[in-house]
């Protein structure tokens, strides 16, 4: 297996990775942001405040868009494994 090759899976690892964390981290950054804005205008200064929202927010998204992660995760390792008698040539 050439350089080339491991840098190349490698690549695709990485873009899956922010590909798939993109609507988590999106939704956590959204409703941090509207919890923040909340409490400077309310002048509530708990730094508990934002993990509730925070908590239940990624966890409905992850119900909606887990089957879509989970089906990118699974494609990859298929392809991985499929090909693996010529990554160990």
């Amino acid at each position: 297996m050439s350089i080339d090759v491991v840098i190349e899976i490698a690549n695709r690892a990485l873009y899956l990775i922010v590909l798939d964390a993109a609507p988590l981290l999106l939704v956590s950054l959204i409703i941090g942001l509207i919890v923040s804005i909340f409490q400077t205008v309310t002048s509530i200064q708990e730094q508990t405040l934002t993990f509730v929202p925070k908590i239940i927010a990624v966890f409905l998204t992850i119900m909606l868009v887990g089957g879509w992660i989970m089906d990118n995760l699974s494609t990859f390792v298929t392809d991985l494994w499929s090909d693996f008698t010529i990554y160990i040539r």
